[in-house]
């Protein structure tokens, strides 16, 4: 006869349940989160969620994506971002921790405040004891800066013989592009994590840093030259400062008429008005900021009908043109008025922000990439219609052209095609030639010499390069290898806006 002996069994039956209960704990799955966070998006969102590459991931930065949302996004990844898909590597339940793990808010709210960026900042060199010339032969305004994000570095370019002239380390994750003085003698950068650096070109030093916020999205120069404006996403603010000091002399805290607060998409300078324009991404205004004679910098506000995530101005500054990432048509605000004057119906997820303009046919038309759709988008900018989609062999991330050039050039950023260029004829709105100068390497973002004689592109890799072609035949010149070069930025098509260039 088997004595059974109902005390052990409750009390196994207890410590059971009880090591269920903490395994299962809200702790443990916390730390189980942690661990997997560390493992699977540290590198690109920072330390603490902080940002880096990746935009900072806190319950005030993801308003507009709702937990299901999110849930898609880890799984499939995002179109036109670094954003990979998780599906194949992290089960449903260790996505649905993840997802729990960054909404929730932090115990202490991180902050960057007027204070906190004084303190940063960091003076390298007296600018007042440097040389006011080039330290070297070469012209000033037909130079390039190569953002190099394989080893955090750029190379500055010399344009006419395509030689490289120093090479020097920067911030990490460079983000939104260098901006440049207008004479071409600084260039500013702006790192994702909140770091501002100018450059001295002539004497190719690094003369002042300052921290401007803690995940910034970008920077802009006003045409006088004398302030920068800063754009984050964490805080919630706008950062003006003083480009000869580096120095802050403002703090916005973002939010509109009602308080709500919201991230910054991007800002502009926008040269005949003396102004900076800031996109909002969590509420539908958009600002204007003017800094002619005014030392107060006195706010626009322009109201919406839906949130600003991409955008693009016309060459006089008069009208912004921006879209949703949900609803993808382009919604066209006249600053001037302050309201929306016109919709373009467009298809798939049109990337306006790489956006270039030129003449055809007696009318002023407008051309975008797409990020979702293998087309380009022309519309004809006098009645805001879609006169032509020009078929690709994939969704484009960068398009660039120059004002004495007949060619457009449009990459194949995303899927099987990605070592693809097509070249566009803007005359005939026709794909003329396709390049593939690396293949199974991603072939991205082209820029014009000043004279519009030579096209530089990007071999997206590590181990990658810049590729010189002879704008009118085609033919490549030269290969310059380079650590990912992500962009290069001639300074007289920056400083002047020219037409076939990103502002």
């Amino acid at each position: 006869m088997t004595v059974v002996n109902f005390k052990f069994i409750t009390f196994t039956s207890a410590l059971l349940a009880y090591s269920v209960s903490v395994l299962a704990s809200p702790v443990n799955d916390t730390l189980s989160a942690k661990k997997l966070y560390k493992e699977h998006c540290q590198s690109c969102h920072g330390v603490d969620r902080l940002g880096g590459m990746g935009p900072a991931l806190f319950p005030e930065n993801l308003s507009r994506l709702r937990k299901n949302k999110a849930i898609k996004v880890i799984s499939n990844g995002r179109a036109a971002t670094q954003m990979p898909a998780f599906s194949k590597t992290l089960s449903k339940d260790e996505i649905t921790k993840l997802i729990d793990y960054i909404y929730t808010p932090p115990k202490i709210v991180p902050k960057w405040d007027l204070a906190d960026i004084k303190a940063s900042h960091i003076q390298h060199f007296q600018q007042s004891k440097l040389p006011n010339t080039p330290q070297f032969d070469a012209d000033p305004m037909n130079l390039f800066i190569v953002v190099e994000l394989g080893d955090h570095s750029a190379t500055l370019l010399n344009g006419d013989t395509f030689t490289p002239i120093t090479r020097f380390k920067t911030r990490r994750a460079l983000h939104g592009g260098p901006k440049y003085s207008p004479d071409g003698r600084f260039v500013y950068f702006a790192s994702r994590d909140g770091w501002i650096s100018k450059y001295d070109i002539y004497n190719m030093k690094t003369i002042s840093e300052v921290r401007a916020g803690i995940n910034t999205r970008n920077l802009a120069v006003s045409s006088d030259g004398k302030y920068a404006i800063v754009g984050n996403y964490l805080p919630h603010s706008i950062v003006i400062l003083d480009t000869n000091t580096l120095q802050p002399i403002k703090v916005v805290n973002v939010s509109d008429k009602n308080g709500i607060s919201s991230r910054v998409s991007a800002v502009y300078n926008a040269p005949p008005r003396n102004s900076f324009i800031v996109a909002l991404k969590d509420v539908k205004e958009a600002w204007e900021i003017s800094y002619k004679n005014n030392t107060y910098f006195s706010i626009k506000r322009i109201t919406t009908q839906d949130y600003l995530d991409d955008f693009f101005f016309d060459p006089d500054y008069k009208n912004l043109i921006g879209t949703s990432r949900e609803k993808h048509n382009g919604e066209v605000i006249n600053l001037d008025a302050g309201k929306k004057i016109a919709t373009i119906k467009m298809d798939g997820m049109p990337h306006l922000g790489s956006g270039i303009t030129w003449d055809y046919k007696g009318r002023q038309v407008f051309a975008s990439p797409n990020i979702k759709e293998g087309l380009v988008s022309v519309i004809d900018m006098t009645n805001w219609q879609v006169i032509k989609e020009i078929k690709t062999d994939g969704p484009g991330f960068f398009m660039r052209s120059h004002s004495k050039s007949k060619y457009a050039w449009v990459d194949v950023f995303f899927g099987p095609h990605k070592d693809e260029m097509h070249i566009i004829d803007k005359s005939t709105l026709k794909i003329v030639k396709t390049l593939i100068p690396a293949p199974g390497k991603t072939s991205a973002h082209v820029e014009f010499t000043k004279d519009g004689k030579y096209v530089l592109l990007s071999i997206w890799d590590n181990d990658g390069a810049i590729v010189v072609y002879d704008a009118n035949t085609l033919k490549e010149i030269k290969r310059i290898p380079m650590k990912k070069p992500s962009g290069k930025y001639n300074v007289y098509n920056k400083t002047h806006y020219d037409r076939g260039t990103s502002h």
